[in-house]
């Protein structure tokens, strides 16, 4: 595992492993316990993972996660902390590429249903490796978006989107874009310029995942 990816999976079952089987999450219904085994899920079941994309295997995606979900919570963790190697999603080759903004998202995730959180002072490396996948993850969650977009994150570049009409800017560092565009406008510290029932739509849109 690469850096970026390692360091927020271990900081994310540090802070599972702190608060608790039963601490909320921003993922709605879900606390601690239900999104460990999400995780737990994504990497280690293969035949069940495909059910988070696809609804017509999402019921039996969902009975394993609740089976998993049953495990005692330190084993749970563990599950998290140390993937399988053989993963495809977790193996030394694609581990960098595909968790470094899945386990930043899950940990911000954990960290942002506190009333008090308050954000992370993070590397220039991390915000660059974030912005990297930023514009992908903006195009795709803001295609059909009824404005000209343009995404803004000072010293790292800049992306448009949506599809035409007013304009709406929304500005901020990597981090804070990555958890606006993921669906977590609400937690993001993200700011919105344009027309404001305009940025209240943008502020209720499904985004991500």
């Amino acid at each position: 595992m690469s850096r970026y990816a390692r360091a927020e999976r271990h900081a994310l079952a540090d802070l599972m492993l702190t608060l608790g089987p039963d601490a909320p999450t921003l993922n709605e219904g879900w606390s601690t316990r239900d999104l460990a085994a999400h995780l737990v899920v994504r990497e280690r079941r293969p035949d069940a993972a495909g059910g988070i994309l696809l609804p017509p295997l999402r019921g039996y995606a969902e009975r394993v996660r609740l089976r998993l979900a049953g495990q005692p919570w330190a084993e749970l963790v563990a599950q998290v902390r140390r993937p399988p190697v053989w993963s495809p999603l977790s193996n030394p080759l694609t581990d960098e590429l595909v968790n470094t903004m899945e386990f930043f998202i899950h940990h911000e995730d954990v960290r942002r249903a506190s009333p008090d959180w308050q954000p992370r002072e993070l590397s220039a490396g991390l915000q660059g490796a974030l912005w990297k996948r930023v514009a992908p993850l903006g195009r795709l969650a803001l295609r059909r978006f009824p404005a000209a977009l343009l995404v803004q994150a000072p010293g790292h570049g800049e992306f448009r989107c949506g599809r035409g009409g007013e304009p709406l800017r929304v500005v901020g560092p990597p981090s804070e874009l990555t958890i606006f565009l993921s669906g977590r406008q609400r937690a993001a510290r993200a700011q919105l310029d344009g027309a404001a029932a305009l940025v209240e739509r943008l502020r209720a849109a499904p985004l991500g995942f």
